[in-house]
């Protein structure tokens, strides 16, 4: 059972999502990892416990006032630091975050395999990325639109955040079967996995049907 929890809003992004992978660590996980977006999009993340990325991103730049946090609990993909959440597209441009299970991964992976996609670790999470990207490069649409395209052409479950180098003032979720919270304050927004890691900032909070 993985955790999730997203930022957007006017202050810095780390401490919140920090902070919010803490208060989902009752859930269980194997690793934890952060996206924050600022001119890029900076993926840091670890295999073993929040702390251990904590420790890894002391001397890195995790300046942003939008971004996303994961902890995960492997299904697809050994426990390793590569397999963990945050991934990207190929051209680094779109990341994602998951709680579920993509029951089709694999038939299309092979699809994305075939039109040149190369893939770095193991999860069916990668595969949705990849394939939202395909989408939007080929049918020339927005992203909210490839991402409703790519949902309706998976098997499974899912809680989903996505972030775009290209439009660092969204975020993008979605879900179906698995969790997801949003929380909305004043010019700020949030998502999680529950309400634990975000109540402290918000009494609005909305539990997706």
């Amino acid at each position: 059972m993985c955790g999730i929890v997203a930022y957007l809003g006017p202050r810095e992004a780390y401490p919140i999502l920090i902070k919010g992978l803490h208060r989902l660590e009752y859930r269980g996980y194997d690793s934890a990892g952060i996206c924050l977006v600022d001119t890029d999009l900076k993926i840091y993340k670890q295999k073993g416990k929040v702390s251990e990325l904590e420790q890894f991103v002391m001397d890195k730049d995790v300046s942003g006032t939008a971004g996303m946090a994961h902890t995960r609990w492997a299904t697809h993909g050994e426990p390793t630091q590569i397999n963990a959440h945050p991934h990207y597209s190929q051209n680094n441009r779109l990341a994602i975050i998951h709680n579920g299970i993509i029951e089709n991964y694999a038939s299309l992976r092979s699809e994305l395999i075939n039109r040149g996609y190369q893939f770095l670790s193991d999860t069916d999470t990668e595969v949705l990325i990849h394939l939202i990207d395909d989408i939007q490069k080929n049918e020339k649409c927005e992203l909210e639109e490839a991402v409703r395209i790519a949902l309706n052409q998976v098997i499974g479950a899912y809680a989903i955040v996505i972030l775009s180098k290209d439009d660092p003032n969204k975020i993008i979720a979605a879900r179906k079967g698995s969790p997801m919270v949003i929380g909305v304050g004043k010019d700020e927004f949030f998502v999680a996995s529950d309400a634990t890691p975000i109540i402290e900032y918000t009494n609005n909070v909305v539990f997706m049907n």
